[in-house]
């Protein structure tokens, strides 16, 4: 059985598109080359990130798991928590700026720059009896994104925005919750102990007060593998299975990464769009169906997590020998969102979803779901093609995505000299004279 490592995501994409991939995909390898670690180190491989390139200590978990580093590396030409190795809790949170000028902006950039920096060296409760004690990274990676409303008329940012950025609009089987959608920052937290994220936002809150004015936020976790291979979501299905490959560097160059030819602003080069999504599980509905229409509604095995005309999780499906959808359905979750041609290669992003427990809705029923994350060159080529193919998919019966937003996450520190969006603030400075 042939077997492939690429993305599950992945849609047709538009003559348009198309033309912005191939300049993007050419773009990056001049510019990161140059890029290396703070303090000295070996220079990273290009489009790596310094995070990247640090070793997990013990490689991979009793159940198969990539470990992150114990403590992941902060500077480099990308932000950590994008492909580093997956920890198992994080949260989410949505900001609205509420500072009142320009200078105020760059001073919550700095300062969160500065306390990022730190807790990344090691979390440390500050209020507690144990805060003398030795600090533990516990994995921590925070990745910090900002919105499309920071870029209006208050701050002088209006023609620098990322060409890609705007508020996320509702797709057909949306019922999105204004509430919890959208943001002028975003934060996404992980670690691998809950305590950590929550340290984090509680350092936050303290060390911003006046700044900031929390909009949404979701805590999430990864559920194991049972019994092993990628982990599984409260539809009981192995999720992630297929990703881009973050140990490519041409791979995440062109599908990650914002390049120099993408024809975004300069400040923007080393970032990447996330999207985000708040996606509820209707689980009463979804288990009294038999496992064979489950199966055939997500195109995969639900013990195995192999397609349906495989044997293991990693094999992939022959769709050219299945024209007429005999073994895996035309409209399964996976046939439409990757129809693996060579036209549709170009939009596939990274996915690194995370599950979530909201305990029980006002009609007694459990509020079960994924925080659905996703890292990508190009919204529009990539996540959005992919939204279209899914529109009305037989899966939508059985979610409803209510929240998140798109993000534009900054290009990465890369000295104890630099800070989140110097180059942003840098460009857009007013000029005398």
């Amino acid at each position: 059985m042939r077997r492939e490592r690429t993305g599950e995501e992945r849609g047709p994409a538009r003559d348009d598109g198309r033309r912005d991939f191939l300049r993007c995909a050419a773009g990056f390898a001049g510019t990161a080359a140059s890029g290396g670690r703070a303090g000295g180190a070996a220079a990273v491989p290009a489009g790596r990130s310094a995070q990247a390139v640090a070793p997990a200590p013990n490689g991979t978990s009793d159940d198969g798991r990539r470990l992150p580093p114990d403590r992941v590396s902060f500077h480099g030409l990308h932000q950590a928590g994008i492909v580093t190795p997956q920890q198992l809790f994080a949260g989410f949170v949505a900001y609205d700026f509420v500072g009142q000028s320009r200078a105020d902006l760059e001073k919550l950039f700095q300062r969160l720059t500065e306390r990022f920096r730190v807790l990344g060296a090691g979390v440390k409760p500050a209020d507690e009896k144990v805060a003398a004690e030795r600090p533990t990274p516990d994995s921590l990676s925070v990745t910090l994104g900002v919105g499309a409303a920071l870029f209006d008329d208050r701050f002088g940012l209006a023609g620098h925005k990322p060409r890609h950025l705007k508020a996320m609009p509702a797709f057909p089987d949306d019922r999105l919750d204004p509430a919890r959608c959208h943001g002028d920052l975003s934060l996404q937290i992980c670690a691998e102990h809950p305590d950590a994220v929550v340290h984090v936002l509680r350092d936050v809150a303290r060390e911003t007060e006046g700044l900031l004015r929390p909009r949404w936020r979701m805590d999430a976790f990864m559920n194991p593998s049972r019994p092993s291979g990628s982990p599984r979501n409260f539809l009981g299905f192995k999720d992630g299975i297929v990703n881009p490959d973050t140990d490519s560097a041409a791979e995440v160059d062109r599908l990650l990464w914002v390049t120099p030819r993408c024809g975004e602003p300069e400040w923007a080069v080393g970032g990447s769009y996330q999207a985000l999504r708040l996606i509820r599980f209707h689980t009463d509905s979804w288990e009294r169906l038999p496992v064979s229409r489950q199966e055939g509604i997500f195109g995969r095995r639900k013990a195995s997590g192999a397609p349906l005309d495989g044997v293991h999780e990693s094999d992939a499906p022959y769709y050219e020998k299945d024209p007429d959808g005999r073994k895996i359905p035309l409209d399964s979750h996976i046939r439409l969102a990757n129809p693996r041609t060579r036209g549709t290669d170009d939009s596939r992003f990274l996915r690194r979803s995370y599950n979530y427990s909201k305990g029980f809705d006002e009609h007694g029923r459990m509020n079960l779901g994924l925080v659905f994350v996703g890292y990508q060159q190009n919204l529009e080529r990539q996540f959005a093609t992919v939204q279209r193919r899914l529109r009305h998919e037989p899966l939508s019966r059985f979610i409803t995505p209510f929240g998140g937003g798109y993000f534009f996450v900054l290009p990465g520190v890369r000295d104890r000299n630099d800070w989140f969006g110097s180059r942003l603030m840098r460009d857009t400075r007013p000029r005398n004279g």
